[in-house]
């Protein structure tokens, strides 16, 4: 999942101990291409950068509005896009390593900021004669002679403007400004809490009978991550790469379900508990949105989305989620069929069950585990065959770089290359999880593309991942699985790389939110396609290629448990429809209400206490709220366009070309169905991905 920052949130205490020259954030960067002084940054230069940015900015608005001059594009529109450049630098800096690589002292500075950054925004926003100079050139702009990005820009900031609170009176402006606060507030304290409830759960087994079923892969981590700790014996965490092996795995049912009900009760209660701050989150949108004039939150989100209104994607998610059920039910009864047949004893099974007897009927029905495949699947090999394809289908090169500096020893940087050899942008990779790093994958920039008084700024694209890291016994070894969130996140990189405009928040990524994943959710095909595993996939200690009968089981099993993939995705849009389609708040606790919404659509027996919503980061904190759906949206996308490779070729560069130039590259340039129309030639229909599941009779 892309994440993109919203500076609009957050705010700033006035402490500085360095002047500007000593602040590597207000000086020339010396490092090559201009790249973030990670080498220099410290915590204590971040609350005097931002000052400086936010003054900065003011200063820049406050020039725009004092302009004598009638109001044309250039001196306010586009005046307006370049202010802020010192603010939207730190910020995209410090936000980013707030997810991937924290500390205590950063999240104190984030709460400090989060009020004088939305007070920023406030003065920005609500400024009635920033408003009216706007006004004046959207209401003559068919007389301007605009061209296609310059219109957009215009109609965007008129827009923005108007969302944003602008026709508001005085009182529901300061309404509107109290609100916001709280709301950032908010949603960093939920952030905050789920990371320290992830972190402060560890399962420590000192029996080794305790071990049963995991193999010695998962054992050698464990028992890593327990020397860490200071521990004798293992140690598992709620980290994908620990939590996820163990309910795959693990025989010993009564641990399975201990490790899974904490995960799935994390920050319901005690220290961390998001319960109330959930309650809040929902309840300041309601209001924010009430007073913008739209009936519900989803109302006001989905807007500037492709689907436009809340009864398009509940509409979408019904679509599929009913016809899914039929079939998610069947994977969970032949899950339980298998089980029965096999020693397990229990009337029913639980969600703690469901990975590791799903995971055995696996490679019963098809002789594949994630453990056979991992040999073949090393880190090293997965990255240059993940920049092989990029180089097949596009022409780019990577090249390694060990001058441009890092926030964390495990991240790598590339530079990367057009066809023609012109530099492209800078990529970050990091890989590995730590404490300081939230969990799960997400992509962002620390710089996006844009043009300047002629001058182009390439960007520093970043992916974050949580692999397994390397043991003394072996190399890092990916499953297949990360291997395709691999090329997921990549397929963002991309969408970053390719960006070509002149206005940063028209490219890149700056897309509506259910068109976001289109780029990244069309590279999980090559996951599945021979031609590309042949290609590199081979065993880290023999150099033998994969055979060629598990890459038959690999696709084979490309679809197993497709309708219980399904219908789980689809319950996540489910939630955040329901929480955001709310006009006042449920009687219900959040717990009790999260049960409610999913009883309609059941799969798994409920679990009394255990909930999502509390750390569903993505909704609460992270960009996706009312928006969730728009990973179904963009694999009913993906299916479509990726049936013009299957048809002219995986690798074919005439359809990868025209890929870059119609989507990629055009970032938010255009409404995306007219992206997508100009790629495809046609609209694309849900059945297309039922197809592609096999969730069709």
């Amino acid at each position: 999942m892309t994440k993109k920052l919203l500076i609009a949130g957050a705010a700033l205490a006035l402490i500085s101990s360095c002047s500007n020259m000593e602040n590597p954030f207000l000086t020339e960067s010396s490092a090559p291409f201009g790249a973030p002084q990670f080498d220099k940054i410290r915590n204590e230069h971040y609350l005097p950068a931002f000052e400086a940015g936010i003054a900065e900015a003011k200063a820049e608005i406050d020039a725009i509005v004092a302009n004598q001059e009638e109001p044309t594009f250039e001196n306010t529109i586009e005046a307006m896009e370049y202010a802020g450049e010192t603010l939207n630098g730190v910020a995209s800096i410090f936000y980013n390593l707030m997810e991937a690589n924290t500390n205590d002292e950063m999240q104190q500075i984030a709460e400090q900021l989060s009020p004088m950054l939305t007070e920023y925004e406030m003065y920005v926003s609500l400024n009635a004669d920033l408003f009216e100079r706007v006004k004046a050139v959207y209401e003559k702009r068919n007389e301007l002679g605009l061209d296609k990005d310059q219109l957009k820009l215009l109609e965007d900031n008129y827009k923005g403007f108007v969302r944003g609170g602008a026709n508001l009176s005085d009182e529901d402006k300061a309404l509107y400004s109290k609100w916001s606060e709280e709301l950032s507030l908010a949603t960093l304290q939920f952030s905050k809490n789920v990371l320290a409830a992830t972190n402060a759960y560890t399962l420590h087994i000192t029996d080794e009978a305790d071990l049963a079923g995991l193999p010695e892969f998962v054992k050698t981590m464990a028992a890593e991550t327990a020397a860490d700790k200071g521990l004798e014996g293992w140690a598992f965490t709620l980290d994908a790469p620990s939590y996820s092996p163990f309910l795959k795995y693990s025989s010993v049912r009564e641990l399975r379900k201990e490790i899974w009900t904490a995960y799935n009760t994390r920050a319901t209660s005690g220290e961390f508990d998001n319960t109330q701050i959930v309650r809040n989150i929902v309840d300041l949108r309601i209001k924010i949105a009430n007073i913008l004039g739209y009936e519900t939150y989803a109302d006001y989100a989905l807007e500037e989305r492709m689907a436009k209104s809340k009864d398009t994607v509940n509409g979408f998610i019904k679509d599929l989620l009913e016809p899914s059920m039929e079939f998610a039910k069947k994977d969970v009864a032949d899950v339980f069929a298998y089980a029965k047949k096999n020693g397990f004893e229990g009337s029913q099974l639980e969600s703690w069950d469901f990975s590791y007897w799903s995971e055995k009927y696996q490679q019963a029905e098809y002789s594949l585990s994630a453990e056979e495949l991992k040999p073949y699947f090393q880190l090293e090999s997965c990255i240059d065959a993940v920049f092989g394809l990029a180089t097949r289908l596009y022409g780019i090169s990577f090249t390694e770089l060990d001058n441009v500096p890092v926030y964390h020893e495990d991240v790598k940087v590339y530079e990367v290359k057009d066809a023609d050899g012109s530099h492209l942008a800078l990529f970050y990779a990091d890989f590995f999880p730590r404490a300081s790093k939230r969990g799960g994958a997400w992509m962002t920039e620390f710089r996006g593309q844009s043009i300047k008084d002629g001058v182009e700024r390439r960007p520093f694209i970043s992916t974050v991942m949580n692999f397994t890291k390397p043991t003394a016994d072996a190399p890092a070894l990916i499953t297949h699985d990360e291997l395709t969130t691999f090329l997921h996140e990549f397929g963002h990189a991309l969408h970053g790389m390719f960006a070509q405009g002149r206005y940063g928040s028209l490219t890149g990524t700056n897309v509506s939110r259910d068109f976001v994943e289109l780029p990244s959710q069309i590279m999980e095909n090559w996951a599945f396609e021979p031609e590309y595993l042949n290609s590199f996939a081979k065993h880290y200690q023999t150099g033998e290629p994969i055979p060629a009968e598990l890459i038959e089981k690999i696709v084979a099993a490309k679809n197993y448990l497709a309708g219980y993939a399904q219908v789980r995705q689809l319950h996540y849009g489910y939630l955040d429809m329901a929480w955001h389609t709310l006009t006042e708040l449920p009687a219900e606790g959040t717990v009790e209400f999260e049960q409610k919404v999913l009883s309609k659509y059941p799969v798994m027996p409920a679990v009394e206490g255990a909930a999502f919503s509390t750390s569903f980061s993505h909704i609460f904190s992270g960009g996706y709220s009312a928006g969730y759906y728009s990973y179904k949206w963009a694999e009913v996308l993906e299916a479509d366009a990726f049936s013009l490779f299957k048809e002219k070729g995986i690798f074919n560069t005439e359809v990868s070309s025209s890929f870059r130039e119609n989507i990629l590259s055009k970032g938010g340039t255009d409404e995306a169905s007219v992206l997508y129309r100009n790629f495809r030639g046609h609209d694309p229909e849900p059945q297309a991905l039922m197809e592609k599941l096999g969730l069709v009779k």
